[in-house]
C-alpha cells in the first residue's frame, strides 16, 4: 500500500463539531468551495452540449483548445499558444498529484514546492516514491531536482511571484534540467490591480522558449465550477504531447458537455468580473473586522483566502474561531511555515460573511 501523508482534514473533527454546535449557526470558511451560482453562458453551454454519446477526445475538442489559447493571449499577455500547447484536465489536483507518474519520477527523484504548499504537491511525489522538498529560494534546489512547482497566486497564503522571481526559478530550473510548472489558479482574482497574477509562461518570464515550462489552470475559483472538475495544463508542446500520451493510456478524459462548458466560461469575461468583485467586497468585510479583532493578514494580495495571525499556534487560533462557530484550515496544513496562522477563506454567502464579521466584533 503506498504510504502517503495523512489527510489534514481528517485531523479537526473536534473543531468542526465545536463550530457546527454554535447556537447561532454554523459557518464554513476553512475548504473554499464556491458557493454562488454556475454561470448562465457555461449552464446553457453544457446544457446544449448534453447529448454526449461517444467517447470524448482526450485531447480536447478544437473549440475548448482554440478558448484556451485565445484566453492566454487576451488575459494573461501570453501569444504564440496554439492547439498543441494546452490539454484539458479532469479538474487540477488530479493533473498535480499524477504529474510525477506521469513523467517517469521515482526514487531518488526531488520534487521541489513551496515552503507553504497545498498538500497534493507532497503527496504526488509519494505515490512515485521520490522526495518532496518545500523551498521557496532556487539556489537552495538539490541537483537530483526533477520537477518544481511554482504557486503563484499562492495557497494558502495569497503570495503572488512577480516576473523577475519568476523569471529567476525558471532559470534555476533549466539549470537542473528540471520540468517547472506554475499552479496559477487563482490568477484571475488579483486584489492589488486590475489585472490577472503574471503567468509562469509570459514571454518577459521563460524568453523566446516555453521548453520545460507548464502552467495549470482551473475554472473551480473564477468561474464557480469545483463541481465541473475543470482544468488546463499548457506549455511546452513536447511535454503537452508527452502528458497527452499516459492520459489517453489511462483513460482522462473530460466528459464532452464540460469540455463545452469549459469553452464558454474561457470566452467569456464578463462572468469572472462579477464574480471578483462579490469576492472583493466579502475580502473587505471580512479584513475590516478580523484587523479591529486585533488579527494580523500577511501576503493575501491575491486568491480566495486571509492569511491570518494572533502570533499563537494555528490551533489556538482554529479553536478560537470554533467558538465563534467558524471553521478555518489551521496553517499547519501546509507545512511548518505555517504553524502560526490560519487561512480564513471568502467562499461563503454574502450573509454567512456578514454574520461571520459581526461575530468577530465580539473579539475586537
Amino acid at each position: 500500500m503506498l504510504q502517503l501523508p495523512d489527510f489534514p482534514w481528517d485531523t479537526i473533527g473536534e473543531a468542526t463539531a465545536r463550530a457546527r454546535s454554535h447556537p447561532d449557526g454554523f459557518i464554513d470558511l476553512s475548504v473554499g468551495s464556491p458557493v454562488d451560482p454556475t454561470p448562465s453562458v457555461i449552464a446553457d453551454a453544457l446544457v446544449a452540449a448534453v447529448d454526449a454519446h461517444g467517447y470524448p477526445a482526450t485531447v480536447g475538442t478544437p473549440a475548448l483548445r482554440e478558448a484556451v489559447v485565445d484566453w492566454f493571449a487576451r488575459r494573461r499577455g501570453v501569444d504564440g499558444l496554439t492547439a498543441d500547447h494546452v490539454l484539458p484536465t479532469i479538474g487540477s489536483k488530479e493533473l498535480i498529484a499524477l504529474l510525477p507518474l506521469t513523467l517517469g519520477l521515482g526514487p531518488g527523484d526531488v520534487v521541489v514546492h513551496p515552503s507553504l504548499a497545498y498538500p497534493t504537491y507532497e503527496v504526488g511525489a509519494a505515490a512515485v516514491g521520490a522526495t518532496a522538498v518545500a523551498s521557496d529560494d532556487p539556489a537552495a534546489w538539490p541537483e537530483s531536482t526533477k520537477l518544481i512547482w511554482i504557486n503563484s497566486p499562492g495557497n494558502p497564503d495569497g503570495r503572488v511571484l512577480d516576473v523577475p522571481q519568476l523569471r529567476a526559478a525558471v532559470a534555476r530550473a533549466r539549470e537542473l534540467g528540471a520540468v517547472i510548472v506554475g499552479d496559477e489558479c487563482y490568477a484571475e482574482l488579483n486584489w492589488a490591480g486590475p489585472d490577472p497574477t503574471p503567468s509562469i509562461l509570459d514571454p518577459r518570464v521563460v524568453g523566446d522558449s516555453r521548453s520545460g515550462v507548464l502552467a495549470v489552470y482551473s475554472l473551480s475559483k473564477q468561474s464557480n465550477l469545483a463541481g465541473y472538475r475543470a482544468g488546463i495544463v499548457a506549455g511546452c508542446r513536447r511535454l503537452i504531447a508527452d502528458v497527452l500520451s499516459v492520459r489517453k493510456n489511462l483513460g482522462l478524459m473530460v466528459p464532452q458537455p464540460v469540455q463545452a462548458a469549459m469553452a464558454a466560461a474561457f470566452a467569456d469575461d464578463a462572468h469572472v468580473q462579477a464574480q471578483r468583485e462579490r469576492y472583493r467586497e466579502r475580502r473587505r468585510l471580512l479584513q475590516t473586522a478580523l484587523e479591529r479583532a486585533g488579527f494580523v493578514i500577511d501576503e493575501s494580495s491575491a486568491g480566495l483566502y486571509l492569511w491570518v495571525s494572533r502570533g499563537e499556534s494555528s490551533r489556538e487560533t482554529l479553536a478560537l474561531f470554533a467558538g465563534l462557530g467558524i471553521l478555518v484550515a489551521p496553517g499547519d496544513f501546509y507545512g511548518a511555515a505555517g504553524a502560526r496562522h490560519v487561512r480564513v477563506a471568502l467562499t461563503a454567502t454574502d450573509a454567512a460573511i456578514r454574520d461571520a464579521a459581526a461575530r468577530l466584533e465580539l473579539l475586537a
